[in-house]
């Protein structure tokens, strides 16, 4: 019994140590496989990864904007009434200032009389100049006498009829008339001049009335400009700036309006980002303000120039220090909203994924 156990050790000892040399001869076989295996699966699914990716163009630098302006008029005065609250929403057309319009209506009322004089005036220089030719044919017939009454003398003043002194007297008279004729045509034609040369002109086309009806427009234009309409509907704000009683100077910013309708995306991308990127493109829009809210949207429009060519300072590329930026090229993102969405305000920090469709190939690797 004992013999058979020595006889079986060895053969135990030679099965393990065979085996420990199987392990060893494996791990030596499969560290190289398995390390350059995983580099294999890691750079394949790197290109893989590679490959299906591009498409979406993620852009975190997009900001809600909206049409805003700032409320003024061109004409100067007393603020008399303010309608609306701050924060109030307003309709398209709504009064949201007064200015007093008193001055303004008393401008109004000079300047119709102004035009009404005017227009009395241009009637007044028509029978004027009928008037001046009527003096000319009176004249005229008196010459006509007076030459007929020199004609007579001068046969009588031969034969001793009459003095040589009423004859003159007679010749006298007869080119004082003459003269007096062709100051009477001259006069007539300086008032047919002013007339544009028309005796029968209308006067609602002559310089003087156009130039005074110009002041009533003027004049009606500052009076309807004493109110202030909402251009677009929208929220008004910043409105405790303006109070009832103040001097409101002309140009002067009153307070502010943001619609509520006119509003969209601004996307920033960099320049490298819009190679594929095409007007159309579908973008999924999420703002930080409502997470877990999602908009689809479309490209509207992708600007001709970058963020910086319309700055106060622009870059001096041409200087010596130059050095290279990329640069941000401004695109409008349009968005499909509805009745039961939460508002956009002006401001709202976006991020826009824009869905290019485009698909990398090998090619793109060499």
């Amino acid at each position: 019994m004992s013999q058979a156990t020595a006889t079986d050790s060895p053969r135990v000892g030679e099965h393990a140590a065979g085996a420990s040399s199987r392990r060893r001869d494996l791990r030596r076989i499969l560290r190289p496989v398995l390390m350059l295996g995983g580099i294999g699966l890691v750079i394949a699914g790197s290109l893989v990864f590679w490959i299906s990716g591009g498409r979406v163009v993620s852009i975190d630098n997009a900001y809600v904007r909206a049409a805003k302006e700032a409320l003024s008029t061109d004409v100067a005065g007393i603020v008399m009434e303010v309608p609306v609250r701050e924060g109030q929403q307003v309709n398209k057309g709504e009064v949201l200032l007064r200015l007093d319009p008193k001055p303004f209506e008393l401008a109004v009322l000079g300047a119709r009389a102004n035009l009404g004089g005017v227009t009395s005036g241009l009637n007044a220089m028509k029978v004027e100049y009928k008037r001046m030719l009527s003096d000319v044919q009176v004249k005229q017939s008196q010459v006509a006498l007076d030459q007929v009454n020199t004609d007579r003398l001068a046969g009588l003043v031969k034969s001793g009829g009459v003095t040589r002194a009423e004859y003159d007297n007679a010749r006298y008279q007869l080119a004082t008339n003459l003269q007096a004729v062709e100051a009477l045509k001259l006069a007539a034609a300086v008032q047919l001049a002013r007339l544009g040369g028309d005796p029968e002109v209308d006067v609602h086309i002559m310089s003087d009335y156009i130039q005074a009806k110009a002041r009533l427009d003027e004049a009606r234009r500052q009076l309807d400009h004493t109110v202030i309409y909402a251009p677009f509907a929208g929220v008004v704000t910043q409105v405790e700036t303006v109070q009832q009683g103040m001097y409101l100077a002309a140009a002067a910013a009153a307070f502010g309006l943001v619609s509520t309708e006119r509003t969209w995306i601004e996307a920033n991308p960099k320049e490298t980002e819009l190679t594929h990127v095409k007007v159309g493109n579908p973008v999924s829009v999420t703002i930080d303000t409502y997470p877990g809210r999602r908009w689809n949207c479309t490209v509207e429009s992708i600007a001709p120039n970058s963020g910086s060519e319309f700055s106060i300072l622009p870059a001096q590329n041409t200087s010596g220090n130059w050095v290279k930026v990329v640069q941000r090229i401004p695109v409008r993102v349009k968005c499909d909203r509805h009745a039961d969405d939460p508002a956009f305000r002006a401001g709202m920090s976006v991020i826009a994924d824009i869905d290019t469709g485009h698909r990398r190939t090998w090619r793109e690797l060499f």
